[in-house]
């Protein structure tokens, strides 16, 4: 049997021996294009892979580049405290303070609000009356002076501890000491009928430095 009488068989044309070559092997052809699959489909599987893991993260850049940039607070909007836990009637006594936010919108920072309470005798100078409630006033605790949190206290005068500027909660938190050049602003509050303290409005002035001083 010579090559002319078998395509297949490993011979040559002079009837000498040649070695088989994957280009004339069907079934290494059909070996190489299975592999070639494979391949594709490994590859398709890896991008696809890389996609999914992708995906979130760019959610992820954009939930962390996104700004938030409306009002502080808005009517309806319920007080909470460091918890999230909404504020009653009853949270305080008169004389004392609390530091509470807007519920659905924590991480703002303008946010931070001192909440106190005092007989409603108590109040007046400068106070908006229409603001209050139960004895209850709320002001921003960003100074306006420096922008630092209002957070110290001497008496019933709310203290900056950064420049020490003093503000009289009775009074609208007029300036009563230090370097501030206005009041810390005033917001508007009231009663829900379940008695959970909610916000009117936002503040009454630009909350923290500037803002007409």
């Amino acid at each position: 049997m010579t090559g002319e009488d078998c395509e297949d068989c490993p011979c040559g044309g002079d009837g000498g021996p040649v070695q088989p070559s994957i280009y004339t092997d069907r079934r290494a052809r059909m070996e190489v294009q299975r592999r070639d699959i494979a391949k594709l489909l490994a590859t398709v599987g890896g991008l696809t892979a890389i996609a999914s893991l992708t995906a979130p993260l760019a959610g992820l850049t954009q939930v962390f580049e996104r700004g938030y940039n409306g009002p502080v607070y808005s009517d309806g909007v319920h007080l909470v405290d460091g918890e999230g836990e909404r504020i009653s009637e009853d949270r305080l006594a008169e004389g004392e303070q609390l530091t509470v936010f807007p519920e659905p919108r924590p991480g703002i920072e303008d946010a931070p609000t001192l909440l106190v309470r005092f007989p409603e005798s108590a109040y007046g100078g400068g106070t908006n009356m229409a603001y209050t409630v139960s004895g209850y006033a709320a002001y921003s605790k960003v100074c306006t002076h420096a922008g630092c949190m209002v957070s110290d206290r001497e008496g019933s005068t709310l203290v900056c501890p950064c420049h020490f500027g003093k503000f009289d909660p009775t009074a609208g938190a007029a300036v009563v000491g230090g370097p501030p050049g206005r009041p810390l602003p005033q917001l508007p509050i009231t009663l829900t009928s379940d008695g959970f303290l909610v916000a009117t409005g936002d503040f009454e002035a630009a909350v923290g430095p500037g803002g007409g001083e």
